[in-house]
């Protein structure tokens, strides 16, 4: 069956060259002034926003942002011209691209973008968004690697654009409880957090969500006609097209994605940073099921140390995916069980937090009848509009976001050196945060980047 027709006319051989070469030049994403997207607008004057991926989290973003009526969804842009084509019927009137450097060199209107792309591409596209002054919202984890984040979380300082990542569960109430009863001493000061999650094993009655823990498959496939597979690829190591790469499963592979970490780690972790004002380890260790050279584990365990800062004593954070889920806190009520799907439980020295569901959405004190005679403090925090909402009032007045990518980098970054000690087989890693550097094993330091394929850089 043939793509769907676009609303504008596809680029010719010849026009995708010419831009290829604006690109190589760096005329196509040179830097442009941010105070475009950061200046003051009319309550009815709309945000013309682009979107680089358009299906799975692209389509769900795109959905939220209909819903805005002073937001124009300006661009589309996909590598894959039966995806983009089912979103341009949806959205008409807006321009269509396979490649998001010819949609920035093409769109000098764009004011913001929205990146929901594999992990692999985030930093590339968010870096290039960025130099163009363009407000980002980019799905999480920020970057695939410690120096992307490092790199990222920089540049959005320099140019003051509003960022956000896309860790929906920062906009919960229970977030906000969260930092509030801390902060107020509900369980004291705390020592310890257990944090987990059951991907990518089964979900209720889905099934397993990505194979990880496999080897790399031989046989070969044709590249979908509709798939430009070198764009997909984007900085990462060439390899032959197969649909294990593609679509959902790409996160199970070390090239292209971060495992059950890096996707619902970012939800469940982002409360614990929030509410102990935590940034980078001291180090880190790990277990996990066999470790393949191209995928993550089954399942893994990773044990953060982070030093003390202001008041706050030292924490030791747990991470748990893959079904483990940490020992059982004595103060449960015997015929209660801890979420098999993901969970937060916060250890204090007045008491336990427990939080159910992702991303911090139902805080309690256990037991239960300490919860009863709980006495919640006053709030303390502002409420939410929304997260994508936040975002696009951030791009239009520059108010604050909760997930900025300062926030994000120091989540992310975190979350990449477990899997680089995972990866390496569980040892202890010390993190010298200030020199960037793994000081106890020199030769882990390889894996804070790779080198990109010729053609792609920062």
């Amino acid at each position: 069956m043939d793509p769907a027709p676009l609303p504008s006319a596809p680029l010719t051989r010849r026009q995708f060259v010419q831009a290829g070469a604006l690109v190589a030049a760096g005329l196509a994403v040179g830097p442009r002034s941010a105070a475009g997207a950061a200046r003051k607008r009319g309550p009815n004057e709309k945000l013309r926003v682009g979107f680089v991926g358009v299906s799975g989290r692209g389509g769900s973003n795109l959905g939220e942002f209909t819903q805005f009526t002073d937001v124009s969804i300006h661009a589309l842009c996909d590598v894959d011209s039966a995806i983009l084509g089912e979103a341009a019927k949806k959205f008409p009137d807006a321009k269509c691209y396979r490649d998001f450097r010819v949609m920035f060199a093409s769109e000098p209107e764009l004011e913001a973008v929205v990146i929901s792309v594999p992990d692999h591409n985030h930093a590339v596209i968010t870096m290039a968004a960025l130099k163009r002054g363009l407000g980002v919202y980019c799905e999480k984890p920020l970057t695939h690697t410690i120096h992307e984040a490092r790199a990222i979380a920089a540049a959005a300082r320099e140019t003051g654009v509003a960022t956000q990542m896309g860790n929906q569960g920062m906009e919960f109430e229970g977030n906000r409880l969260i930092n509030e009863w801390i902060s107020a001493g509900a369980i004291g000061r705390v020592r310890e957090v257990h944090v987990w999650s059951d991907r990518p094993s089964t979900r209720g009655k889905l099934p397993v969500k990505w194979p990880q823990g496999t080897a790399r498959p031989t046989d070969s496939h044709a590249v979908p006609p509709t798939l430009d597979w070198d764009l997909w690829l984007g900085p990462a190591p060439y390899r032959p097209y197969h649909p294990e790469w593609a679509k959902f499963k790409w996160r199970a592979w070390w090239d292209f994605g971060t495992g059950g970490l890096g996707d619902m780690g970012v939800h469940n972790l982002a409360p614990v940073f929030s509410a102990l004002d935590l940034t980078a380890p001291t180090s880190v260790h790990a277990s996990s099921t066999p470790v393949f050279p191209e995928t993550c584990p089954l399942a893994s365990s990773i044990h953060y140390d982070f030093p003390a800062h202001g008041k706050r004593p030292p924490v030791k954070v747990h991470w748990y995916d893959g079904g483990i889920l940490p020992e059982r806190p004595d103060e449960l009520e015997d015929e209660r069980t801890l979420n098999p799907e993901d969970g937060i439980l916060f250890v204090g020295d007045g008491g336990k937090l427990l939080v159910e569901g992702w991303g911090g959405r139902s805080p309690r004190l256990i037991p239960e009848a300490r919860m009863r005679d709980f006495r919640p403090p006053a709030r303390s925090l502002p409420r939410s509009v929304g997260h994508h909402r936040e975002w696009v009032d951030a791009c239009k007045t520059g108010s604050a976001t909760r997930s900025n990518f300062d926030f994000a980098s120091n989540l992310t970054e975190s979350l990449l050196l477990g899997l680089i000690c995972v990866r390496l087989g569980g040892g202890k890693l010390r993190w010298d945060r200030d020199g960037m550097r793994i000081t106890n094993q020199p030769a882990a330091n390889e894996l804070l980047h790779y080198p990109y394929r010729p053609g792609w850089s920062l």
